[in-house]
């Protein structure tokens, strides 16, 4: 199982249609970017806010818009959680990872939207920023642009949210069940492994036990699985039990001490450690995304 790469992600059709569907619903830009800290600002297109794209056009806007759209990256790649961050000019970002078996893969980029409703004052803020007044003609077209970026109150605001959480998990969960699918045809010593740690996942798995069932040598088996699959067994180990936590998250009925056990972690703190690393949140944060109904009116303008 190749490690899916950031262009592999973005070419595929559920992005496309996604950010599609996204923007029509919302009015709101929308743009997956790889991980890393940007280089240059990250141009939304289409989906871009008209002023945004008229004060990235400057020297100075240019400037203030990627040092928003770094920090608030940076954050999403250290702490592997959904970020927010306000720009020089009032207007709110958000940043989503997307995390594929432990790895940020991607981040997707929204926003360019006020919380509140902008003043005059805001405006002349934003000229003074950008060093005067470039010329009348403009002025007057970027302060129409700056009026007109959509306004989005908390409710509209926290399902924006909530829709690019629930994107960035299934995008995940989809990748991976690509990767798989597009895997070469594997020795039978790894498909036997394999099988062998989905039907003993919820027990104590060792390396001696798989040699034993697969009848092999360590050095030949831990080469051949690393090569077919991409990663360690330990790590399809981790990758098969957080599958597992995962469906058993979705019954709300079962506590996290319960279904610790039930997909085969030794402890929470284990638990809690693997599955936030594979998953890019904690379990606790999993289920309430799991749970959380987005109300119909609050996706209306």
């Amino acid at each position: 199982m190749k490690p899916i790469s950031f262009d592999e992600l973005a070419c595929m059709p559920l992005v496309q249609h996604y950010e599609e569907a996204f923007c029509k619903a919302t009015g709101v830009a929308f743009k997956l970017v790889p991980p890393g800290e940007p280089k240059l600002r990250v141009n939304f297109g289409d989906s871009g806010n008209d002023f945004c794209s008229s004060v990235g056009s400057t020297p100075a806007g240019c400037n203030a818009c990627l040092e928003t759209q770094v920090r608030i990256q940076q954050n999403a790649a250290r702490k592997l959680v959904t970020q927010q961050d306000h720009c020089f000019a009032g207007l709110t970002e958000i940043a989503v990872p997307v995390v594929i078996d432990g790895r940020h893969v991607a981040t997707l980029m929204s926003g360019q939207v006020f919380r509140r409703k902008p003043t005059r004052r805001d405006f002349e803020i934003v000229v003074k920023i950008l060093g005067g007044e470039p010329g009348k003609k403009w002025e007057e077209k970027v302060r129409r642009a700056f009026f007109a970026t959509p306004i989005i109150l908390a409710d509209k605001f926290e399902a924006i949210i909530y829709m690019l959480t629930v994107f960035a998990l299934h995008l995940s969960d989809d990748a991976s069940r690509q990767s798989i699918a597009c895997a070469d045809r594997e020795p039978n010593a790894v498909s036997c492994a394999k099988e062998f740690v989905r039907s003993h996942a919820v027990e104590s798995i060792t390396l001696e036990q798989v040699l034993h069932h697969v009848h092999v040598s360590r050095f030949h088996f831990c080469k051949i699985f690393k090569k077919a699959t991409g990663i360690t067994l330990t790590e399809y180990v981790a990758r098969v039990r957080v599958g597992k936590a995962k469906t058993l998250l979705a019954d709300p009925s079962l506590r996290i001490t319960d279904i610790v056990f039930a997909a085969g972690f030794g402890s929470v703190p284990q638990f809690n450690n693997v599955f936030k690393r594979s998953v890019g949140m904690p379990p606790t944060a999993y289920r309430a995304t799991l749970r959380k109904q987005p109300r119909i009116g609050s996706l209306r303008a």
